[in-house]
């Protein structure tokens, strides 16, 4: 099998695993509401976008990332929360991968600079992105989104380094484990 069709392949699977996660914690009820804004909730699906970022470049989050808003948006017509899903997870991918480029320049402390990157490029990328959407789409006040800002900056935090840590948690595993499934593609 021909290298682009190994990558095709991988990125098809682990798509079809944010398709599956998604619908299983949205049907079984295990998405866990943020305790502060309910309607913001934490689920699992970006650890298969970042895990394939992790394997095969931003390309695969890229195109896994798409994959959830399509699947999002099959399963409940919401465009706008399938959009919002979407550019989290794209993100934090982006985020994480530009700090995975840093920090391969300059090794040492900057080891944690995916994370820092990942985290903060998905709150900024966000908080852009919902004051739109809270005041045009929700009508609420701009008043009032800005003051909930820094607690959707919050669940943006967690929310971020659970798709991180659990993508890098089973990308470790996988190198060590099955190093073939790692090809090093970049972009």
């Amino acid at each position: 099998m021909s290298k682009r069709s190994t990558v095709i392949s991988r990125i098809a699977m682990l798509s079809a695993l944010v398709i599956i996660l998604d619908y299983t914690m949205k049907f079984s009820g295990l998405k866990i509401p943020f305790p502060w804004l309910p309607f913001l909730k934490f689920d699992l699906t970006g650890i298969p976008i970042v895990l394939s970022t992790l394997m095969m470049g931003l390309k695969a989050g890229v195109f896994t990332s798409v994959v959830a808003l399509l699947a999002i948006l099959v399963r409940s017509g919401d465009f706008v929360g399938a959009t919002m899903k979407a550019m989290a997870e794209l993100s934090t991918v982006t985020g994480f991968y530009l700090g995975c480029i840093i920090a391969e320049k300059k090794p040492g402390i900057l080891r944690v600079m995916p994370y820092i990157a990942g985290c903060l490029i998905r709150i900024l990328v966000m908080f852009i992105l919902t004051l739109p959407v809270f005041t045009l789409y929700y009508g609420i006040p701009l008043s009032a989104a800005l003051a909930i800002s820094p607690l959707v900056a919050s669940f943006n935090l967690i929310h971020g380094l659970l798709s991180i840590f659990g993508g890098r948690l089973l990308y470790e595993a996988l190198k060590r484990r099955i190093p073939a499934w790692i090809l090093n593609v970049k972009g």
